[in-house]
């Protein structure tokens, strides 16, 4: 089983818009680099997604895969896993937790936990997993700050 990685950034807004941004499947491909397209599988009666299907590309890695999710009910925590081993990976899990600060903003600590079906040196998995990690969460911090000044 691999090593989970943890990484954290503050967003300048709400949980709640930060959580908003995160659920919204469809809109994965308008923000996220390596994601070429999101498909909802499934979705909870409350209408959130609970399984999603993507298809990605960061160049030397494309894939196709469906991850299962699950939310706290107020929203601090989403969680996945992978339904099933795809073309790359074996497994994968994680979650981003989302801490309301005083002054507005929100921390978001990201952990994920990949098996890849081909090996790779741990130096340059976790080398590959703080780049991943890195883009997502810097994506993720642009996208909410960029729309929450649209409105």
């Amino acid at each position: 089983m691999a090593d989970s990685s943890t990484q954290s950034i503050i967003i300048g807004a709400s949980p709640d818009r930060v959580a908003a941004v995160i659920c919204d499947f469809a809109r994965y491909p308008e923000w996220t680099e390596a994601v070429r397209r999101t498909e909802v599988v499934e979705e909870y009666e409350d209408g959130y997604a609970s399984q999603v299907r993507f298809t990605i590309d960061a160049g030397v890695l494309t894939d196709e895969y469906v991850l299962a999710y699950e939310y706290a009910e107020d929203l601090t925590r989403v969680e996945w896993h992978l339904v099933a081993p795809s073309k790359m990976q074996r497994c994968q899990s994680g979650s981003y937790d989302l801490v309301g600060n005083p002054d507005g903003t929100t921390t978001v600590t990201y952990t994920l936990e990949v098996e890849l079906s081909v090996g790779m040196l741990g130096m340059f998995r976790r080398k590959a997993e703080k780049m991943i990690m890195d883009a997502a969460l810097k994506q993720l911090k642009r996208r909410v700050e960029d729309t929450g000044a649209a409105r």
